[in-house]
């Protein structure tokens, strides 16, 4: 796509939820008027909302990935992080997979790139605790716990093996309540194949500092996501959090310790610090615009999902929460306002009708309130997992087929070690990528030790 054709030229910064929907909205209608380039770090959309299925093994990861250069055609794909935004001389820097650097100049931007994960001043916590926001933190996780099910059962002594078979998960959201589910229903089936110690079996313990699970959300979906877990024998503890995380376990304020060797953060999300350094006026991280996602001041650049500061006009007032239904939506109204800013079509302000929320809490469970219509147990549990083959761009076929080899077949409890612990530090602005040994660190992230591979394969104390 050469700019000699003297087409605008349309840089999209990030592929998730919002930008990989504003790019396929924009190719469609800007067809032949457009150069779109989609700058991203990875080359796959990733759908978040199974991935702690891939976590448990019910899935395994690649599907929930959609290709973008595979799906998004006439958009060229260009991979690397933004490193920043310079609007006067309308110019998004970046940095390539191996480190190289690169510019990309723009007649129209659209800033999709999203959130990372929320940290709190708990002390040990960046050391000894993963987040749940990107690929590789699933499938280091998903090793984790099959790792710390196999040392359990070899351990010397029972204090050990109760510690190792303890998997605590702060943050009773959305995510966490769905990490819960079904790391406890895959604890359960690895340890039917290991000798653990006589009464001794998976515990595990959600925690969060509101008065009760899925507090975002209707109290009876959280109703119905309390009973399935507990009956299950998770333990949940509202009105409480971490005061200090070890190696060894977990201080809670309320003076309890918990010895443990996983440490789940689960307490939510940020804006992606990049639009920080654009020096633009904030709401809570994210980057004020107009109803029509226009930051102020720059009718050219645009911004939608996580990262934005949407007006919620059925709320005057307030702003748009940070959700993937946000996101996915404002996708497609920031794609039809950039090419109306082309001329193709007209310009609409984003404005938002509440379909309900899904809870997938494993095996057959949901909790659902499809168009306000509460549900619970089966019922629910099918039609979170249609919303979810409805919603996806690609791979329908091969989650479905995943989804009925699970219900037949055992899953396998083994651990590949592709991502160790300290791939994925929980204080990084790139949760998507997986640091390698000696390789170029992300903008905000840590690079791992140039002396990494050598110690691979050597267990750690953190593991």
């Amino acid at each position: 796509m050469s700019r000699a054709s003297h087409r605008p030229h349309v840089v999209i910064v990030g592929a998730g939820f919002a930008g990989f929907q504003a790019a396929r909205t924009l190719a469609r209608l800007a067809r032949g008027r457009a150069d779109v380039t989609l700058l991203n770090p990875t080359d796959y959309f990733l759908y978040l909302p199974l991935l702690p299925q891939v976590a448990a093994g019910v899935l395994e990861p690649r599907r929930v990935t959609v290709s973008l250069s595979g799906t998004l055609k006439h958009v060229r794909l260009v991979l690397g992080e933004a490193d920043g935004v310079d609007l006067e001389r309308r110019a998004v820097r970046y940095t390539g997979p191996e480190g190289e650097r690169g510019e990309l100049t723009y007649d129209r931007l659209v800033l999709a790139v999203g959130s990372v994960n929320k940290l709190l001043p708990v002390p040990g916590v960046a050391e000894h605790a993963h987040g749940f926001r990107g690929l590789p933190e699933a499938l280091y996780l998903r090793d984790h716990v099959t790792r710390q099910i196999e040392l359990a059962a070899a351990a010397p002594d029972a204090a050990t093996c109760r510690a190792r078979c303890t998997f605590v998960v702060v943050g009773a959201g959305y995510t966490g309540v769905e990490v819960a589910a079904h790391g406890q229903l895959f604890t359960r089936s690895l340890a039917r194949h290991q000798a653990l110690r006589a009464g001794i079996e998976p515990r595990w313990l959600l925690l969060d500092i509101a008065p009760r699970v899925l507090p975002e959300l209707d109290r009876r979906l959280s109703t119905t996501a309390d009973r399935v877990l507990s009956g299950r024998g998770v333990e949940i503890r509202t009105g409480t959090s971490v005061k200090e995380a070890t190696r060894e376990g977990v201080l809670l304020d309320d003076g309890d310790t918990i010895d443990t060797r996983t440490l789940v953060w689960c307490v939510g999300v940020r804006p992606d610090p990049l639009v920080a350094g654009i020096g633009k006026p904030l709401e809570r991280g994210r980057l004020v615009v107009d109803p029509f996602l226009n930051v102020p001041g720059h009718p050219e650049v645009f911004a939608c999902g996580d990262a934005a500061a949407v007006p919620d006009l059925a709320e005057p007032g307030e702003f748009t929460a940070m959700t993937a239904q946000h996101a996915w939506r404002q996708g497609k109204v920031a794609g039809r306002n950039v090419a109306a800013s082309l001329g193709v079509g007209r310009r609409g302000a984003y404005r938002h009708h509440d379909l309900g929320f899904t809870v997938d809490l494993g095996g057959v469970k949901g909790a659902a309130n499809p168009l306000g219509v509460p549900l619970s147990g089966p019922l629910a549990g099918a039609v979170t997992r249609g919303y979810h083959l409805a919603a996806m761009p690609g791979n329908r076929v091969r989650v479905a087929a995943d989804w009925l080899l699970d219900a037949v077949l055992p899953r396998q409890g083994v651990q590949l070690g592709l991502v160790r612990s300290w791939s994925v530090p929980l204080d990084t602005a790139s949760p998507e990528l997986a640091r390698v040994p000696g390789g170029p660190a992300a903008p905000g992230g840590h690079p791992a030790p140039a002396d990494a591979r050598s110690h691979e394969h050597e267990p750690k104390p953190e593991e």
